[in-house]
């Protein structure tokens, strides 16, 4: 780590001393509105088709959705994955889609979608070219989030291709300026600020106050203006005076209330020992308090801010499209690097705890065993994804689709079908439509399973309105298993807290059998297969 213009003891001490209680990832107000309590159900073009994707095979699913009565049982959402747009923007700037396979415009579509039942989603990448190479919307977000509005969508899945991680280093600020458009800018020099952690005041013989504010770095040090004055409430212009030095990128935030501005400073040359940053914020009548520090600590918290400035254009962009208001469910697609379930709940609707899936059953067990520990993080509206469902793809044998989608309907995960649903077989659909399976994901608790007993049979348990539960065997061996189950261990753990019975009425899902149960249930459970029952 550079030293950055810190002075030398500081940069030493920063190592051995705690940080500034400048946080970030832990006191954020949730900048998206409440989506729908219940994870969303649709179809993604992503694991079928790829970049073969196009306005007849789009409007083909959505026929085929609503012939199969996969919209009625649930399958609300057309997501249209990377590939859909050109690598041309439109000469405003403006994402559009690809200008041959969707010769009307993606807007059109999607309001034929939407006569149709459907809610219409899109893709876009937290980097500068998203995984495809298409253009991506880092720097970019207010220009991308209010042209997907104005196209309709209700959902955005935002990867994580081609990112580029935020600076650790901050600028060195000696002062800031504030005005409304058309008023003369008053100037708070930088001895005016509060200092905190490693931030110190440096002699500067280049600039008008003669000192500047060093130490800002990774989220080490802060300095704060408890008096900046607003005459009314409304929009000024905050302008970070800066003293020039390195050519590397810097970040720095100024936190006003509860909400946070950026500002992105390039590699600086010395034509000048001196520049200005400038940001539209909002400021209440009266003295307002304006802390500067570098935010970024961590590669979390970099993702995390990154994620943050798209939810907070996407929450705004709906809010100004007109008609009637729709949120935008946002999907934070970062492959669970950055731990996102601490996190995303602040900025998302849906965070992947995982790297993509395939159609491979034990790849499908690795994503199920990570995501299943992630029960306490999920909430309604708020859910962990595993990603999409790859039911009736590749070479996965019927019990194996059997156990992959219930599994996804025990942890409350997204049910988005991957597969060509112009084609489905039979036996896939009455999987995925399987009623008692998805009232078990849609259950009004919201509450995802617990993995109870771990073992070659897993035991999850998820809690139920009416005082019930569902308990769900997993076999993740290839040969049959024997199992003599302790209900009582299940049950009465404390996440479950099912009221002792003397006898339990149980039913197995798949199977429609019935049965009374006491303290031990004894099953038989084949390779690589599940066994799902509600305990009332």
């Amino acid at each position: 780590m550079k030293r950055n213009g810190m002075c030398p003891v500081c940069y030493l001490k920063q190592f051995f001393t705690p940080r500034s209680s400048v946080t970030l990832t832990c006191d954020f107000k949730k900048v998206l509105p409440d989506a729908p309590s219940a994870p969303i159900m649709g179809w993604s073009s992503w694991n079928t088709f790829r970049n073969e994707i196009d306005e007849k095979l789009i409007l083909d699913t959505a026929k085929a959705l609503k012939e199969t009565g996969l919209l009625d049982t649930g399958y609300r959402y057309i997501n249209l994955d990377d590939n859909w747009h050109s690598s041309l923007r439109t000469s405003e700037g403006k994402l559009q889609g690809d200008l041959a396979r969707f010769p009307r415009g993606i807007r059109p579509l999607f309001e034929e979608l939407n006569e149709m039942g459907f809610r219409c989603g899109l893709y876009s990448s937290n980097g500068t070219l998203t995984c495809e190479d298409l253009p991506a919307s880092l720097h970019r977000e207010a220009l991308d989030a209010r042209t997907i509005a104005s196209f309709g969508a209700e959902y955005l899945k935002y990867d994580f291709c081609h990112n580029e991680k935020m600076s650790v280093y901050a600028p060195l600020v000696y002062g800031i300026e504030i005005f409304r458009k058309g008023n003369a800018p008053v100037f708070y020099e930088c001895k005016k600020a509060r200092l905190d952690g490693t931030a110190r005041f440096m002699p500067d013989r280049y600039v008008k106050c003669g000192f500047h504010v060093s130490g800002l770095d990774k989220n080490g040090g802060s300095m704060t203006y408890d008096n900046v004055y607003a005459e009314e409430d409304g929009e000024y212009i905050l302008t970070v005076c800066i003293r020039k030095k390195g050519r590397y990128d810097k970040v720095l935030a100024a936190r006003i209330g509860d909400e946070l501005y950026l500002y992105d400073v390039p590699p600086q040359k010395r034509w000048n020992h001196t520049a200005r940053f400038q940001k539209p914020v909002f400021l209440k009548k009266g003295l307002n308090t304006v802390t500067l520090f570098n935010p970024v600590g961590k590669a979390a918290d970099s993702a995390f801010l990154q994620y943050y400035t798209m939810a907070k254009e996407l929450s705004a962009a709906a809010k100004e499209r007109p008609g009637e208001y729709k949120p935008i469910v946002f999907s934070v697609c970062e492959w669970g690097r950055n731990r996102p379930y601490k996190w995303a709940p602040l900025v998302g609707n849906m965070w992947r705890t995982t790297p993509d899936i395939r159609p491979i059953f034990p790849w499908i067990k690795i994503i199920y065993n990570h995501t299943v520990k992630l029960y306490k993080y999920a909430s309604a509206g708020a859910w962990n994804d595993p990603d999409m469902l790859e039911v009736g793809n590749g070479k996965l044998t019927r019990n194996q689709n059997i156990a992959h989608f219930s599994l996804w309907c025990m942890m409350n995960a997204p049910l988005v079908l991957g597969n060509d649903i112009r084609s489905i077989s039979d036996e896939v659909l009455s999987i995925v439509t399987q009623k008692t399976m998805l009232e078990i994901h849609s259950d009004p608790l919201f509450k995802p399973c617990k993995r109870i007993i771990k073992g070659k049979v897993d035991v999850l348990a998820k809690p139920l309105s009416d005082d019930r539960v569902a308990v769900l065997l997993f076999n993740k061996s290839k040969r049959e298993k024997i199992v003599h189950l302790d209900v009582d261990k299940v049950l009465s753990d404390p996440y479950i807290d099912l009221k002792h019975k003397d006898s339990y009425c149980v039913k197995e899902v798949w199977s429609g059998e019935e049965m009374h149960v006491s303290d031990e249930l004894n099953t038989k459970i084949l390779g690589e297969s599940v066994k799902v029952y509600i305990f009332g």
